[in-house]
């Protein structure tokens, strides 16, 4: 497993637009989400073993926060030719087996993940209501194979400050995981 770090974008920055295709059928756009909360924009796989990690606590999350105002969306950007694992079919199915109940979307050109900056999966961009980046950090301390609990933690104390209104703590740990699979040639610089 090679370890790869979240770029750590500067907060403020304007979520970038997608429209892209999702596992559960259909189109889905960040414009779908202009009355929500908060926006969580997750850059995630099938395959990783970090991603696997935090699977149940990344649909938990999703559910509770869900029925708060923060909306979630994941996206895949990995190259399937490279990584079979990672496909929309194999997408579809995960979202089943996970009990997803967020879109989870396909970037092919990988030009989305490009946008966001995205480094690695799982890779956490959470926005506030007006699609301004609040947090980009971890979603807790746990890894595989420490004996961390998966519980959220640092992520969510960013989603309740989304919701009470308060500033999210400056203070971000970097997520932490595979790299994106890039296409040949497609590498960010």
């Amino acid at each position: 497993m090679s370890l790869t770090y979240s770029n750590m974008l500067e907060l403020g920055s304007e979520a970038p637009p997608f429209d892209l295709p999702a596992a559960q059928g259909g189109q889905v756009k960040l414009a779908d989400f202009s009355d929500a909360k908060g926006l969580l924009v997750v850059f995630m796989c099938n395959h990783c073993p970090y991603v696997k990690h935090i699977r149940a606590g990344l649909a938990d999350f999703a559910r509770e926060y869900q029925n708060q105002g923060v909306a979630t969306v994941g996206i895949s950007a990995n190259d399937v030719q490279s990584h079979p694992a990672d496909s929309p079919e194999r997408m579809a199915e995960e979202v089943r087996n996970a009990d997803y109940v967020f879109p989870y979307l396909y970037d092919e050109s990988q030009q989305v993940a490009r946008a966001y900056g995205a480094a690695c999966t799982p890779d956490f961009f959470l926005y506030d209501g007006a699609h301004r980046l609040v947090y980009r950090g971890q979603f807790d301390g746990s890894r595989p194979g420490n004996s961390v609990a998966v519980s959220g933690a640092d992520l969510r104390a960013a989603a309740d400050a989304v919701l009470t209104g308060k500033p999210v703590s400056k203070e971000q740990t970097p997520s932490v995981g595979c790299n994106i699979k890039w296409k040949p040639g497609n590498e960010p610089d």
